[in-house]
């Protein structure tokens, strides 16, 4: 965890370290070992750094304001805004694109009005996958699920799934990562009388600077984040400038959570990338445990895109189902119901076929 703060610990017990006054060296009350002052000043200097950039690297703020651009009039003019009456869920197409169920509740009712105070995405990765393509994607899906109730597969909705746009804020960053980690050799080895283990404990710094492209974050509240991120990755060598014309029959979920929101997000991304790579240079030790890191954005810029998604929300004795689908890939992601029958079937049905063949081997053997 990255720290703005410095706590002075023992090397050796990690016993909180504090200055006894009219000593000349600094004693560690609980495993009694001396240290010089100079020498404590020294080995604390590099946590006093990393301490002073997390602090920085908390106060910097990433550059939202050239994300996304305004709508000309005539673009505005053309696009409608549909909220559904019965979830209330907010959907934005085209002038030519009749929605017909809510993808969200399944409810048939859209009231459209004029479509006015959104930002305009700067690109867009255009659906590759058709509806098709998204329904053998599904059915694919339910395979070797042998616990599936046979019901769900043979009513279930299919026709109903839905093309949508979904909102993602795309981070840029080239960043400075700090870490320091605890390193341990083991080496065990046995005497006539005792088994010893010497452990060796290095300090090892790393540092480096890295550039992150595209980190996705979803900017729609209605939208699973755990879904979103199961369904990556997006080819983003794709994406090409925003043109309306790339919504003609389909629907684009208005964002809802602004790019300041979804910052957090992403710099915990970059962190957690940024952390492995570091902590990958630490080779060929038997323990290595994080003691201190900080991050820091050298350059921050944010750009607003759309992302193609193929959705399907189905019902089975009354409990919702989602499937999502990336519009590009094909990867599919989504839960499943579980027949409860079939769940006690299937382990009685192999006891059944093994008792005759343990008896089988235990004859042979006796």
């Amino acid at each position: 965890m990255a720290n703005t703060s410095v706590s002075y610990q023992c090397p050796n017990c990690s016993a909180p370290l504090s200055f006894i006054p009219g000593n000349k060296k600094i004693t560690c009350e609980y495993c009694g070992t001396e240290f010089e002052v100079a020498a404590i000043e020294e080995m604390f200097a590099g946590k006093r750094e990393l301490a002073a950039r997390t602090e920085e690297a908390q106060a910097a703020k990433w550059d939202t304001q050239n994300a996304g651009d305004k709508w000309s009039a005539d673009e505005a003019a053309a696009l409608k805004a549909l909220t559904c009456s019965s979830c209330g869920a907010e959907l934005v197409c085209d002038e030519n694109t009749m929605a017909t169920e809510c993808v969200y509740c399944g409810n048939p009712t859209m009231i459209p009005k004029r479509f006015d105070g959104n930002l305009k995405p700067d690109l867009v990765i255009p659906f590759k996958k058709s509806k098709a393509d998204a329904v053998a994607a599904l059915k694919k899906f339910y395979e070797g699920h042998y616990l599936l109730p046979s019901n769900f597969t043979a009513n279930n909705r299919v026709e109903a799934i839905q093309p949508m746009y979904v909102p993602f804020w795309l981070f840029d960053s080239s960043i400075t990562a700090q870490a320091e980690f605890r390193a341990e050799k083991i080496h065990r080895y046995e005497t006539a009388s005792e088994v010893v283990i010497e452990t060796q404990v290095f300090n090892c710094q790393r540092a480096g600077k890295m550039s992150f492209e595209k980190i996705p974050v979803d900017g729609s509240k209605k939208m699973d984040d755990t879904y979103m991120e199961s369904i990556e990755p997006f080819d983003y060598s794709e994406l090409v400038p925003f043109a309306t014309a790339y919504l003609t029959g389909y629907l684009a979920d208005k964002y809802d959570v602004p790019a300041e929101t979804c910052a957090p997000r992403a710099d915990k991304r970059v962190e957690n990338s940024a952390i492995s790579v570091l902590r990958s240079s630490v080779k060929n030790f038997d323990n290595v445990d994080m003691q201190s890191s900080a991050v820091v954005k050298d350059v921050g810029k944010v750009l607003y895109a759309l992302v193609p998604v193929w959705i399907l929300t189905t019902r089975y004795e009354d409990k919702p189902y989602t499937f999502m689908m990336n519009g590009q890939t094909g990867k599919v992601v989504g839960s499943l119901p579980y027949d409860s029958g079939k769940a006690f079937m299937y382990p009685a049905i192999c006891t059944v076929i093994l008792i005759p063949i343990i008896y089988f081997i235990a004859s042979m053997i006796l």
